[in-house]
């Protein structure tokens, strides 16, 4: 079905966003995941925002490929690989059942909330229950690649994740960055299995793609922006930023 007027200034301005969080804002980006489920729905709207995150990826990497916490990475992988698996079976599950009324956008902000929750009392809890130990890099690498696998957003997960372990923001960029640029094409021949799977369900069409065309420039505009503010935004307003960003888009998840 071709797109109004309105739904391509919907997906411009969820592209600008997605643009700027890559460079400039970390988990902001979950805040255009709501516009582009308005614009395609839930399913079509996973396989139209990850070529649009793939772009604003390279980006990233581009210019934080120097601040890579190369040994956090490879202690979440294989947990997050573990939570892609589970979730391209709950896409087949859901996709299968397209009657189903899909829970996935409350459970995910539950669980991004939860994580504010435990970042901001972390000086009160044990270390077992802090997201940066040995069972919270588990969980948190499991719970990221399930989100990030059905709805595109681990953002605030990862965000919450880093800032409990003290790293700054330049190297919080470029972790990051890197991450979610390996993670995100890993996630393509799963959501083209899936749509050859079920081609009356598909998550990633040609229209899709073609959109995907005429949002790349605008990806530019708001990485260049990004990139720009983030020298100037002091640490502690950059964790204030991305936690009251991460909390309300979580609450935008839950009840909207």
């Amino acid at each position: 079905m071709p797109l109004t007027t309105q739904q391509y200034v919907e997906g411009a301005l969820a592209a600008l966003i997605f643009g700027f969080s890559k460079t400039g804002v970390p988990g902001s980006g979950i805040l255009a995941i709501p516009i582009m489920g308005a614009v395609f729905g839930g399913r079509l709207s996973v396989g139209a925002t990850l070529p649009m995150l793939i772009f604003a990826d390279c980006f990233a990497v581009a210019f934080y490929r120097g601040d890579t916490d190369w040994t956090r990475l490879r202690q979440l992988a294989p947990w997050v690989v573990g939570g892609l698996i589970c979730g391209t079976v709950f896409l087949k599950v859901v996709g299968e059942h397209p009657t189903w009324k899909d829970p996935m956008n409350p459970m995910i902000g539950l669980i991004v909330l939860a994580m504010v929750g435990i970042t901001l009392l972390r000086k009160r809890l044990g270390d077992r229950l802090l997201p940066h130990s040995k069972s919270g890099t588990r969980v948190t690498g499991v719970v990221a690649g399930f989100s990030t696998m059905v709805a595109n957003a681990a953002g605030p997960i990862m965000q919450i994740y880093l800032i409990a372990t003290g790293m700054a923001k330049e190297r919080m960029m470029g972790t990051t960055a890197l991450y979610f640029f390996i993670f995100n094409l890993s996630k393509v021949p799963f959501l083209l299995w899936l749509t050859w799977d079920n081609p009356s369900n598909p998550i990633i069409t040609v229209p899709t793609f073609q959109f995907n065309l005429l949002m790349f420039p605008v990806i530019i505009v708001g990485a260049l922006l990004g990139k720009r503010l983030l020298p100037i935004i002091p640490q502690k307003a950059f964790n204030d930023v991305v936690m009251v960003l991460t909390v309300v888009a979580a609450l935008r998840l839950v009840f909207f």
